[in-house]
């Protein structure tokens, strides 16, 4: 024989109903069956909320029993043929005339007893039992409806009550014993005490009612049919990757139910495990997916963790004072007073020291609880021996859980390693000597990102999700895109990187969506989304708290610089072509590195210096490997090597610097690079990754721009450019004549800096350096007879994004 359970959702409405039967009467064409049935989905719900109508003398509950009643009428004309229709009605219609009678005796004495509330939500399911034993009598199907208050015994607990094993076991095996059907139709969730009143097995208790029945019974096989297709690896409403555990121990379900996989009622594993009965989750939508098995020992031995599990609404119990040291008894006085209130203890953890003992509850008791403790520890309390107990509210439980994950170490390290990468604090950590359970508090609001994080290290081996929000979508930005989806195959096949851009903005629009931005339309829908606002912007990242975000400035606006410490401070990194945060005051600079390494994620600003060559990370390289260094010598604007070496006087020096603009090596005002503060910026940059302190101000610039260029609008720059030409012409006639090449250059040398146009021989090694290219040359204690130097294009969009891919790729830790 086996057993089959039917949850709520199973036994919604008719459909839902007439597939369930479908598995039903495939099955008992194979086998026995012993079917248990929940209430209609959301029943028990609405019959709690009538009884509590009636006890507080509202009239009213006439009208929320009539929904009800009706609810369950449409229902079997749907189901039920017209030609077996009467009888079903009018067993239904007698069932609620008696509910009616009960509820209206609540309504006299305005007293609802947990006595009289078990006998009232007992007939959810004695409703639905008997709808379905109806239809499958007009189906011709042979069955017997059994009464669950005459078979499942159980003590007087009412609310929650439990079997009484020897006497279940004896009613269940004479009823079935006496009965010449293959087929047993019972309603869950309920039994009576041995006074005979109605009980209830508690929220869930119709799976408990299917365990009780298959223990007492022996059964081969114990089926829990469900909305999903087994216990998942994780929450699928918090983790969208998450997939079905196909075989799972007995002590591996009861610790993934305990903690909120709530496919499976945790009282429903006791019964069937002392006696090895198999337990499986089948999913009635899906009835040919395998589901997940439940038995003794799990077959996944290569797995090493089976699951994830998250508990909400915690709240956190601290009791601690110098009080508790070396004085027996402190826990057993705090548990003794949580168990008079009834209160559940979901967690605990103690310091060795003894100075602190901290429990988890249920949001939802935890006034009760600081109540009772205080009231405990009363005169400790008024003593100073002890600090009145403190709470930490909206909090949650993540649990790792496995069976082999005790003979695996380092698995702790992974999870803790984990979620501090992304910013996610640890509240308390419990783990049991069995280690098939490590447990950490967090914030409630960190509870998707952490199963998220989990998940991705524990059963995504091959691919991990980066989160982008990119500003910016300009010549470099647009670049970075088209980069982006290039390269989507292969970061995913050969890296096993899934990029995914949650938001996308430029100066005008903004792009959110936590599922990602169509890359293919991208253009078009940014110019039809919603107006820019920086904190919006920044405030979806928070909210969403993505795992593994990034944030791209591909600007050089100074107020998307601003919010880079409150990105840091939530853990999302910071990739930025924008130089004014690097460039910035020394003490901002720092304030932002020390952010990034305290709350453990990136700050990285590669391209501020040489676009896409790899000039910060050698300088950082360098010094880590323990070199000093002594001198640079820099082009760094690829713009003003281009400018002078395009130009030669028979072109105007207006015409060459649009070309340069046009051609996309200039910032988006041409003034910022002529005018020498681009380079004084990069120069400053390279000073502070050597490890001096400076300012921008300590760097000295030989300009050769004239000071009228500089005022007005960018049409006002190039036209005053114009009237200037014989200016430019004799800087250059003035190089040529002396055989030179004008270069501007940066140099850092000891400690001080500084920039400016200068002639440069053939002899020089800054000589032969053409087009938009870059050098930095590295004076070193170990490069101090040959320098070490790093020379390429240092402008323009295209190289200019590669650099903030791999920026981005530092940033994944990939």
């Amino acid at each position: 024989m086996k057993v089959l359970k039917f949850g709520g959702t199973s036994v919604a409405d008719a459909a839902n109903m007439r597939r369930a039967m479908d598995i039903v009467i495939d099955q008992c064409k194979r086998h026995d069956l012993f079917v248990v049935v929940s209430a209609l989905s959301g029943v028990t719900d609405s019959l709690i909320k009538t009884a509590k109508l009636a006890e507080q003398g509202d009239i009213s509950f006439h009208e929320a029993l009539g929904v009800i009643r009706d609810q369950h009428i449409g229902e079997i004309k749907i189901l039920v043929h017209v030609s077996a229709q009467s009888g079903a009605l009018s067993r239904i219609m007698q069932l609620f005339n008696k509910l009616e009678s009960l509820l209206e005796g609540v309504f006299a004495i305005n007293e609802l007893s947990a006595r009289t509330q078990d006998r009232i939500t007992a007939y959810g399911e004695i409703f639905s039992s008997t709808i379905l034993s109806h239809y499958l009598s007009s189906l011709q199907i042979v069955h017997q409806w059994i009464d669950a208050r005459n078979v499942i015994k159980t003590n007087s607990q009412f609310g929650s009550a439990s079997s009484i094993a020897a006497e279940t076991e004896s009613k269940l095996r004479e009823t079935i014993s006496t009965s010449a059907s293959k087929l047993f139709l019972m309603p869950g969730f309920i039994g009576s005490d041995l006074h005979g009143d109605t009980t209830t097995l508690g929220r869930g208790g119709s799976d408990y009612s299917a365990a009780i029945v298959s223990a007492a019974l022996r059964v081969e096989e114990l089926q829990i049919w469900t909305d999903v297709s087994g216990m998942m690896t994780a929450d699928p409403r918090l983790c969208a990757n998450a997939k079905v555990i196909p075989n799972i121990s007995y002590q591996e379900a009861m610790e993934l139910s305990h903690f909120g996989a709530k496919v499976i009622y945790p009282p429903t594993i006791q019964p069937v495990m002392s006696l090895n009965i198999p337990v499986r989750i089948k999913n009635t939508f899906s009835p040919d997916d395998v589901g997940t098995l439940i038995e003794k020992q799990s077959h996944a031995h290569d797995q090493i963790v089976c699951g994830l599990s998250s508990a909400s609404a915690i709240c956190l119990l601290l009791l601690e004072g110098s009080g508790m040291i070396g004085i027996p008894g402190f826990s057993k006085r705090l548990f003794e007073a949580l168990a008079r209130e009834k209160i559940n203890v979901i967690l605990i953890t103690q310091s060795s020291s003894e100075h602190s003992i901290c429990v988890a509850v249920d949001e939802s008791n935890a006034t009760r609880a600081k109540g009772a403790v205080d009231g405990e520890f009363e005169y400790e309390i008024a003593t100073r021996k002890l600090e009145p107990l403190q709470m930490e509210r909206e909090l949650s439980i993540v649990a790792l859980v496995g069976d082999n994950m005790k003979s695996h170490p380092g698995i702790s390290g992974r999870m803790f390693s984990a979620l501090g990468k992304n910013g996610i604090n640890i509240r308390a950590i419990a783990q049991g000597s069995s280690e098939k359970n490590i447990s950490a508090v967090i914030r409630a609001t960190d509870v998707r990102k952490a199963i998220n994080v989990l998940h991705e290290v524990f059963f995504e081996n091959t691919n991990k999700q980066i989160n982008l929000f990119i500003i910016g979508t300009g010549n470099v930005g647009s670049r970075l895109m088209d980069q982006l989806k290039s390269q989507t195959s292969f970061l995913q096949n050969t890296m096993g990187l899934v990029v995914n851009v949650a938001g996308l903005a430029n100066s005008r629009h903004m792009l959110l969506n936590e599922e990602g931005v169509e890359m293919s339309d991208w253009k078009s829908t940014l110019e039809s989304a919603p107006a820019m606002d920086i904190l919006t912007f920044c405030n979806f990242i928070t909210e969403k708290n993505l795992r593994n975000s990034i944030l791209v400035d591909n600007t050089a606006d100074g107020k998307v610089t601003e919010v880079y410490g409150a990105m840091l401070r939530k853990s999302v990194s910071v990739v930025a072509c924008n130089k004014t945060a690097a460039a910035s005051d020394f003490s901002n600079y720092v304030l932002l590195k020390e952010t990034a390494r305290e709350f453990n994620t990136n700050f990285l600003f590669e391209t501020n210096v040489g676009a896409g060559l790899p000039v910060i990370g050698t300088l950082r390289d360098l010094r880590a490997s323990g070199d000093v260094i002594t001198k640079i010598e820099a082009v760094l604007s690829g713009t003003l090597n281009f400018v002078f070496n395009e130009y030669n006087g028979s072109n105007t020096f207006a015409e060459v610097v649009k070309q340069a603009q046009d051609e996309g090596y200039t910032e988006p005002d041409p003034r910022l690079d002529l005018s020498g503060i681009d380079v004084m910026r990069k120069i400053l940059i390279l000073a502070r990754e050597s490890g001096l302190e400076m300012n921008l101000t300590d760097v000295a610039c030989n300009g050769f721009l004239p000071e009228s260029c500089m005022k007005g609008s960018i049409d006002d720059f190039y036209n005053e450019m114009k009237t200037h030409e014989p200016h430019f012409k004799k800087i250059y006639h003035d190089a040529a004549a002396k055989n030179c090449r004008l270069k501007f250059v940066a140099t850092l040398d000891g400690t001080k800096a500084s920039v400016g146009l200068q002639h440069i021989p053939a002899t020089h090694d800054l000589f032969h350096l053409y087009g938009k290219d870059n050098v930095v040359i590295f004076y070193t204690h170990r490069y101090h007879l040959q320098p070490l130097v790093i020379k390429g294009a240092g402008a323009g969009a295209e190289v200019t994004a590669s650099g903030i891919f791999a920026d981005i790729m530092r940033a994944a830790k990939v």
